[in-house]
């Protein structure tokens, strides 16, 4: 791989990561509702199931959920349903809140898995590194070290994006005082949660 085609794909990656997602909105809403600590618990695990989706591409599973009509419905209602079922508890939160409370009854192992569980059960991301790593693969080099440079690549991208995204969050916080604000807010991430799971409910096969 040369640099050149390392760079474009650091371009084409960077600007994937800051478009909002469920990724973004469950760092936001971790930073916010458990501060930074609860958000890097949060990206910690989001990376897991990002380099398990790099993992499954690198040995070929992702041709299969591009091709497979059944594979990818199941894994699509699945992480529908989850995202969903987030966004009802996240609207169903109460205005009350004390940042610091809520960090001490979520745990930041709980919130972890939870992460783990927002990327893991993205069945877009996985098709789209199925269809976007090979654009940037050179047939006659190891692809193996290609893959892995690409995968190191995406995780560091991702991981700095939503820092960015869990610093805005946790000094959005401060602002964040009356009851009414914390319930606007819950209903706000909860709404955003619904329309991604939705989305995702409503994704097509890439071709």
């Amino acid at each position: 791989m040369t640099i050149e085609w390392w760079l474009a794909y650091l371009l084409t990656t960077s600007i994937l990561s800051l478009s909002p997602g469920s990724g973004a909105i469950n760092t936001m809403s971790t930073g916010i509702s458990h501060g930074y600590r609860g958000a890097v618990a949060s990206i910690s695990g989001l990376q897991v199931g990002l380099s398990l989706h790099i993992m499954l591409v690198g040995i070929g599973l992702g041709a299969l959920f591009s091709q497979s009509v059944l594979a990818f419905e199941i894994l699509k209602w699945a992480g529908a349903g989850y995202l969903v079922w987030l966004g009802i508890q996240q609207w169903r939160s109460g205005g009350g809140i004390d940042l610091h409370a809520v960090a001490k009854a979520m745990p930041r192992r709980k919130l972890f898995k939870r992460a783990v569980l927002v990327n893991l059960t993205n069945p877009k991301s996985i098709v789209f590194l199925a269809a976007l790593f090979p654009q940037f693969i050179l047939p006659h080099q190891p692809q193996a070290v290609q893959y892995l440079v690409l995968g190191v690549t995406t995780v560091v991208v991702d991981i700095i994006v939503m820092i960015g995204y869990a610093t805005l969050a946790t000094r959005i916080a401060g602002w964040i005082k009356g009851p009414k604000q914390m319930k606007l807010l819950n209903r706000t991430f909860g709404g955003m949660f619904i329309a991604v799971g939705a989305l995702l409910a409503s994704a097509r096969r890439i071709a």
